[in-house]
């Protein structure tokens, strides 16, 4: 082994995993060594153990090939392993290391390459980014936790069952598992023993870019919590919006479906051209939906800016992704709204079709019947939008807890509103207008 050396933290971390406990999970913010220092371990105990097999498994395998497979795995093998040979199968997605263990690499949203992997039996599973996989599937997955594996020395390879994840709600089974030690389903207590470590970013402060610690302090205070500071966030009673939820589905790679539909929602405010500062922001948010059904929620463009502004950036926006239509909210403005769209797409020489909708309930009545489609996966987010995930989180059936207007929440459920007409009904009133003839609008 090369003269890697761990740091405190990890060297602790690396004790629990090498320890008593069957099931195991670091916990914490990100950069902080978590995903390193488990693969290390795992192959630590396929060369122990000559013919054993481990899994490491994710909710969507794109995200496991593209941070672990392609990138942490390779850095481990470097620095921890450097003169191992191995190979890496690119069409079974497995590795193979000297005396023939394997380490298989699984996403359970293919479900039909999961239920062959699933085939096996395995010595160590561990599940990469905990918070996104279900309690029913962890279930699963421990069948499979069944290899008998002999070490060199003849003794036995104990089983593992080990997890990491950036710490989601204390609403979520790995809160409930391994800081409560209870059945997330029947709360009672659960038997034998689990370890848990915490680790972050700045318990791995001389493996980091220089700069990239304090480049964290500019998160928002939900994002610092769980990426920076790693801690479980207090449930939320009644909670609309779960950010594993959001986790469980988001878009990183920028592989979507061909659009059937896209949107350009605005929800304004009373934002003037100058001496903005205190006023609220424009929501403007653009969502499509896909041929697979799914919607996903493209652009956040939310801005402090007055009409000659925030018009030009929506009908940009249209043309950018060639919408549909631009839906705007009209309970602020009324025909201002519309008169800011026809001026901004009179000045780029287009003519896009234009939707007003007017709220007749309020903002948590009208994300509610969003909330089963972000937990079903029917939304995606393709990227991260701290700030108006911040405002979705904030939702509950009790009313809306965030510190400012949620105008990008309020864009988004407008243009969901859009892409699935059936979920709103006649509850909130609608009215179509197509665009009025181009020379109309060019007319002085």
């Amino acid at each position: 082994m090369s003269g890697f050396a761990l740091t405190a933290r990890q060297s602790a971390a690396q004790a629990v995993l090498a320890g008593l406990a069957m099931w195991a999970m670091l916990f914490g913010g990100g950069r902080s060594g978590k995903t390193f220092l488990v693969l290390r371990a795992i192959i630590l105990r396929a060369l122990k153990a000559p013919g054993s097999r481990h899994l490491v498994v994710r909710h969507r395998f794109n995200h496991l090939k593209g941070s672990v497979i392609l990138d942490t795995l390779p850095r481990v093998m470097s620095l921890c392993f450097p003169n191992v040979d191995y190979t890496l199968s690119k069409t079974d997605w497995y590795m193979t290391l000297p005396g023939g263990s394997e380490v298989w690499f699984a996403g359970l949203d293919d479900k039909h390459r999961t239920e062959k992997i699933l085939g096996f039996e395995f010595a160590t599973i561990y599940v990469n980014e905990a918070s996104q996989v279900s309690w029913a599937s962890v279930q699963v997955l421990l069948t499979r936790l069944a290899q008998r594996a002999v070490r060199v020395d003849g003794s036995l390879l104990p089983l593992r069952m080990w997890f990491d994840c950036n710490p989601p709600s204390k609403a979520h089974w790995s809160f409930k598992v391994f800081r409560q030690n209870v059945d997330p389903e029947t709360g009672k207590p659960l038997p034998g023993e689990r370890a848990c470590v915490q680790m972050n970013p700045s318990d791995n402060a001389a493996n980091l870019s220089p700069g990239y610690l304090d480049s964290l302090k500019s998160l928002s205070a939900r994002m610092q919590r769980r990426f920076v500071d790693g801690e479980f966030a207090d449930a939320t009673p009644n909670a609309l919006f779960d950010e594993a939820d959001i986790d469980r589905w988001r878009v990183l790679d920028g592989a979507v479906p061909e659009f059937t539909r896209v949107i350009v929602a605005v929800d304004p405010s009373g934002s003037g051209d100058t001496d903005n500062a205190d006023n609220d922001a424009i929501g403007i948010v653009v969502a499509g939906l896909g041929t697979d059904g799914n919607a996903y929620l493209i652009e956040d463009l939310t801005l402090k800016a007055g009409p000659a502004t925030w018009g030009r950036i929506a009908v940009q926006a249209w043309q950018r992704h060639s919408a549909d239509a631009i839906v705007a909210e009209m309970n602020f403005g009324g025909d201002m709204v519309r008169a800011t769209i026809q001026t901004a797409a009179k000045a780029l020489n287009v003519r896009p079709a234009f939707k007003k909708v007017t709220a007749s309930r309020g903002k948590v009545q009208r994300a509610e019947p969003f909330s089963a489609l972000y937990e079903q996966g029917k939304v995606r987010h393709v990227g991260v939008f701290v700030e108006l995930e911040d405002e979705l989180c904030a939702f509950s059936s009790a009313g809306y807890t965030g510190a400012t207007s949620p105008n990008r929440a309020d864009a988004a459920i407008w243009a969901l509103a859009e892409l699935f007409p059936a979920l709103v009904g006649q509850r909130e009133k609608k009215e179509f207008e197509m665009p009025e003839p181009a020379a109309h609008w060019m007319a002085a």
